[in-house]
């Protein structure tokens, strides 16, 4: 991935979360934590099919945090 990306998007059962990049290269068993607090297994961020994108909502606290944190420089 790009130097540059600090967060990426991933659908999880329930709503689609912002996790920091870091959580990309965690172990399969190892646990992500979005930027809401939410909490899931390192393996539910992988392999994800269009359909999940579609279904699940984008998470409001996830979104707020990222638009009130300043761009890098």
């Amino acid at each position: 991935m790009p130097e540059y990306l600090t967060y990426v998007w991933r659908p999880v059962p329930g709503s689609r979360h912002a996790f920091p990049i870091a959580a990309t290269k965690l172990a399969p068993e190892e646990t992500a934590t979005a930027y809401c607090g939410t909490e899931v297994e390192a393996a539910k961020l992988h392999d994800l099919d269009e359909l999940a994108w579609i279904l699940e909502p984008t998470c409001m606290d996830c979104w707020k945090h990222l638009a009130n944190t300043p761009p890098r420089t």
